[in-house]
């Protein structure tokens, strides 16, 4: 038998695990593990549904501009979410333009876009920041 990969659990390094914990329960995940050698967690791995996530504190600053992979999610509610996310205290960033991010607290981390409806997900796809500035998008299939 050829050996073969089996599973893939996406990992971002972030500047702050416990905020990306906080900011990713509003998603909900669970915080299921956690490495906090010296009381300051350097590793967690978050789990909702059969999604799973790692976060790692980065060594260096994190530059989300460089992001080379984006984080697809799917939900049943792209506008229950939304809205959950938006009273939770995520920013609401308004319509996706592609344009710098100034008049939203924290220059564009931890915002929420309006919901889009493109081709491949004509039933609403949602444009989240994290407090890292890595780009989540979140689908709706039906």
């Amino acid at each position: 038998m050829t050996p073969h990969v089996n599973d893939l659990i996406p990992m971002a390094h972030v500047a702050d695990v416990d905020r990306s914990i906080a900011f990713y329960e509003r998603l909900g995940f669970i915080a299921r593990q956690r490495l906090a050698p010296g009381g300051t967690p350097i590793w967690a791995m978050l789990e909702a549904g059969k999604a799973r996530l790692m976060l790692a504190r980065a060594s260096g600053k994190v530059d989300a501009a460089q992001q080379a992979v984006l984080l697809y999610f799917y939900t049943p509610d792209v506008r229950t979410l939304r809205e959950h996310l938006l009273a939770s205290g995520t920013a609401d960033a308004g319509r996706f333009t592609g344009a710098p991010l100034e008049n939203t607290k924290n220059s564009g981390l931890e915002v929420v876009f309006d919901i889009s409806r493109p081709p491949h997900m004509p039933a609403g796809e949602l444009r989240v920041h994290d407090p890292d500035g890595y780009v989540l998008l979140v689908g709706q299939l039906a």
